[in-house]
């Protein structure tokens, strides 16, 4: 539930939205898996800077998705240490907890608990066809794909409707995922009464895409052909200057931006432009008549100024797990008040025996 962004209008049910009064701002939720270690730029300026502004906008609630992550084969030690990992990053990237909700998922079993009554809710044709399944499990194959795999977008569906969120921060990959919780929120309701806000998508359609340093027609990732691609957040600056003054160019020595015939100039152009907010054709009159050597060294400055204080801020939580820890646990309580009262309601609606204490 991360990346790219047009703000769509808030959902329709905020009036009967758990956890707060009404007239109160948007909420907003979305979630990063913990698998990735270092976040890289493509990420960040995708996703999580998103996120920051958000906080002040909205009513913001993130999440580290490890029970999403267990899709996959994990080493436990490694899922717990990532865990730490992107809630530490998220934090250095400009989260305040005192603006948003930052928790780790499986803190708050509601999650789980409300899959499971989507899952019943959904039709095996309609989880079938979820491209994004399709796409994982043909590269992993029959074999190794798992049940979890084929509905982790049910659970996507139960992170969303728990917090009544009005808007849901996607790429347009993730979208039909929006779409089938908006489908299943009315489904709900239209059988059992009013219960859950139906959601909309939340894409800014301005965020600069950024793309490989190595192969500029692909899109920056962990999964790329060569790391010397990727800009790493945690990597020692000196390498991410290296990999910024080795990045693919081309045979002309004109500083332009044209995605088509210059891509990996172009890619550098909106790095800098994205870093700095300096629109790009005034960049273009700054190095006019200069070579790709001067605008490749500029923009390892400005990258290095950029990841060297996140880094540093990363580490400070790493090195205080007692705080990080309390900031989590906080988090999650705020989320629990809201989550339980949803799962309370709609477990009433379906029909469930209420426990009694």
């Amino acid at each position: 539930m991360a990346t790219d962004h047009p703000q769509s209008a808030p959902g329709t049910a905020a009036a009967a939205a758990p956890g707060r009064a009404h007239g109160t701002r948007p909420r907003v939720l979305s979630g990063i898996q913990p698998t990735a270690g270092s976040f890289h730029l493509g990420n960040y300026l995708g996703a999580v800077r998103q996120w920051v502004a958000l906080q002040e906008s909205h009513d913001a609630f993130y999440m580290v998705v490890d029970l999403h992550a267990i899709t996959v084969p994990q080493d436990p030690a490694e899922l717990r240490a990532n865990t730490r990992l992107a809630a530490s990053q998220l934090l250095a990237a400009g989260l305040d907890p005192d603006r948003c909700t930052l928790f780790v998922q499986s803190h708050v079993p509601e999650h789980a608990q409300l899959a499971w009554v989507m899952n019943c809710l959904t039709g095996f044709g309609e989880a079938s066809r979820m491209t994004q399944f399709k796409d994982k499990s043909a590269k992993q194959g029959a074999d190794r794909t798992s049940v979890g795999l084929f509905t982790y977008p049910i659970l996507q569906v139960a992170d969303i409707l728990l917090y009544q969120a009005d808007q849901v921060p996607v790429g347009e990959d993730q979208r039909q995922h929006v779409e089938l919780t908006r489908d299943l929120a009315e489904r709900f309701n239209g059988r059992f009464g009013r219960t859950f806000t139906l959601p909309a998508a939340y894409i800014v359609r301005e965020t600069a895409k950024i793309y490989d340093l190595q192969d500029p027609a692909a899109k920056m990732s962990k999964s790329a052909a060569t790391p010397k691609g990727v800009i790493s957040l945690l990597d020692d600056p000196r390498a991410t200057a290296k990999k910024i003054r080795g990045a693919v160019t081309d045979t002309d020595t004109v500083i332009r931006f044209d995605r088509e015939t210059k891509p990996g100039v172009s890619n550098l152009l909106t790095i800098y432009s994205t870093l700095t907010k300096e629109p790009v054709a005034d960049i273009e009159r700054k190095y006019e008549g200069k070579g790709y050597g001067a605008l490749k060294t500029d923009l390892s400055e400005i990258v290095v100024d950029f990841v060297t204080p996140f880094r540093e801020r990363t580490q400070e939580y790493l090195d205080d797990p007692e705080t990080l820890d309390g900031i989590l646990a906080k988090g999650a309580e705020k989320a629990r008040a809201i989550a339980a009262e949803t799962l309370e309601r709609t477990y009433e609606r379906v029909g469930f025996l209420t426990a009694k204490h």
